[in-house]
């Protein structure tokens, strides 16, 4: 199985390849190469011969704080302008590389294997980089997309069954974001973990192909792309009041469950927009229902915590907050809400029966 396409950035065209083995193609060019890659990986790329800055795929190492000993460690492997870097891990890691080359120098070539599920239907394209400040999550970064893309398939069979599962997430925000079309089409591909390559291979590039007309249209994320971000401010807060316990991926589909509870108490969805929200929450619960002992930080967590977090997320002006929810018959839509007790209360509400569906299932 192979396929590629590609994307079509400001920076110029690069290509996503879809594939087995496809991580070796960067090793067999010429160029002055320095490999990015998570410490739980080095065993699966012994075959490098090039210098390899290891780094442990965590929250606090995607920190503004631990960047500067990965550029001094470039520096000390000699790293030129002409230099090009590797990344090869999960988001982690390329949110890190993404940064990293955007800046070493004023910017390095870089390319990109993603190695979960989650790099590989969503974040690998679009070239953005978000890195945490202290608790704040995310909260700078840039755009630098990479000049390719090898998704190597065989990296999925070595995930667990949770990080499938959070790269079904992203996937199935992907594919409802765009429309009813995109999202039958991937429901017909019935996606749950554990996944089958030939699955996995249809799920990627469903998702990708689907993401490839946002991130075009708007690359730098000021209308359409934006509704990308749904289930993230709701599961940005969620990961930080859990300090990260759960993982990025499962924290996004509790936090669809939270901003459908949302849409759905303050009464702006129609009946038809009612149900075809409903296909996506039953298909979120189902994905989370194997998860339950993933989810258990979750349990007891006060919402008005919640709402503390939730309020601290970037997107957020200071007079009103700003959320991706279903309106109308389900279509996404970014509503600007005020910072008022009546919103306040709605939100502390969609936080508590949001994750009553995930842990509960609403029962």
């Amino acid at each position: 199985m192979h396929a590629s396409f590609d994307i079509n950035s400001s920076t110029g065209v690069y290509r996503v390849s879809l594939g087995e083995g496809l991580v070796k193609n960067v090793v067999a060019s010429q160029a002055h190469r320095i490999f990015i890659v998570d410490t739980n990986l080095l065993a699966q790329v012994a075959f490098v011969t090039d210098p390899i800055i290891a780094v442990d795929a965590t929250e606090e190492n995607k920190s503004l704080e631990r960047i500067a000993p990965i550029i001094e460690a470039l520096k000390g492997h000699g790293a030129t302008r002409e230099t090009e870097i590797v990344a090869v891990g999960g988001g982690i890691i390329q949110d890190i590389a993404t940064f990293v080359a955007s800046i070493y120098m004023r910017g390095l070539r870089w390319h990109y294997c993603p190695t979960t599920l989650l790099g590989m239907v969503d974040s690998c394209i679009g070239g953005k980089s978000s890195i945490n400040v202290g608790a704040l999550k995310n909260l700078v970064g840039n755009f630098h997309p990479p000049a390719s893309i090898l998704i190597d398939l065989a990296f999925v069979h070595s995930l667990s069954a949770e990080q499938q599962t959070s790269g079904l997430m992203e996937s199935v925000k992907i594919c409802y974001a765009r429309g009813g079309e995109a999202f039958d089409a991937y429901l017909a591909l019935q996606p749950t973990a554990p996944l089958k390559t030939e699955t996995a291979f249809a799920i990627i590039e469903q998702s990708l192909t689907t993401k490839k007309w946002f991130i075009e249209i708007d690359e730098f994320d000021q209308a359409e792309r934006l509704l990308l971000n749904f289930g993230h401010t709701f599961g940005h807060a969620v990961e930080s009041a859990t300090h990260f316990a759960i993982p990025h991926g499962i924290a996004v589909g509790v936090g669809i469950l939270m901003a459908y509870r949302y849409a759905e108490v303050a009464s702006i969805l129609t009946p038809a927009g009612l149900e075809r929200a409903g296909r996506l929450v039953a298909h979120v619960q189902a994905l989370l229902q194997p998860m339950r002992h993933t989810l258990a930080p979750l349990v007891g967590i006060d919402a008005e915590v919640l709402l503390k977090h939730f309020g601290s997320d970037k997107k957020h002006s200071q007079s009103h907050y700003r959320v991706i929810v279903p309106v109308g018959d389900g279509d996404l839509q970014r509503l600007s809400v005020e910072r008022s007790p009546l919103i306040q209360a709605l939100i502390r509400n969609a936080f508590a029966q949001g994750a009553d569906l995930a842990v509960n299932g609403g029962a």
